[in-house]
């Protein structure tokens, strides 16, 4: 699938992009907010997450911004993971990347791949608390708190951490900002 917003596009992440995404996501304060990432985190891991066999609905996207004329360069990844029965968004951008509003753009534009060319009537989400931006992010998308807050492991730092879990209901309503999208 690929997607392409105002500023962003969202493509499938390619073998050759290895290199560029350790650079990317290899920052103790991007590891530290995710609950799957190694850490450290080397282009061998890269090279094993792109060459993975992924599960029937697994959704993996790179976040490519190409705002002001510029060469499009790779700030993140998003993608939609079956978790059991459901499906839950996660995201993830470089440092310099942060509070611009890409979060938002590229996870607006993966929820309506979820409702629209998945046919995913409902997502999940989570996040760490001590990392409230993200929670801003999941809000600001429609999602909603489950009321649940529980342990996750955060693979990076090896320990159990305080998960607030939330849910977006994709049944009703449209999306303010429809995405053009391709499959």
């Amino acid at each position: 699938m690929f997607a392409r917003t105002q500023r962003l596009t969202l493509r499938p992440s390619w073998l050759e992009d290895a290199e560029t995404i350790a650079q990317a996501i290899a920052h103790e304060e991007v590891a530290f907010k995710l609950a799957r990432l190694p850490w450290p985190y080397t282009i061998d891991d890269a090279r094993a997450w792109l060459m993975r066999v992924p599960a029937p609905g697994d959704v993996s996207l790179s976040i490519l911004a190409h705002e002001g004329g510029t060469k499009p360069r790779l700030i993140g990844g998003i993608g939609i993971h079956p978790d059991g029965d459901a499906h839950e968004l996660g995201y993830w951008l470089t440092p310099n990347a942060w509070g611009k509003g890409y979060a938002t753009e590229a996870a607006r534009a993966v929820v309506g791949m979820a409702r629209y060319a998945l046919g995913l009537q409902r997502l999940t989400s989570g996040y760490f608390v001590d990392n409230p931006a993200s929670g801003r992010v999941l809000t600001k998308l429609g999602f909603k708190p489950t009321g649940f807050v529980v342990p996750r492991l955060c693979l990076a730092i090896g320990e159990e951490r305080a998960c607030a879990l939330m849910a977006l209901d994709l049944t009703g309503g449209e999306l303010a900002d429809p995405t053009r999208m391709a499959a």
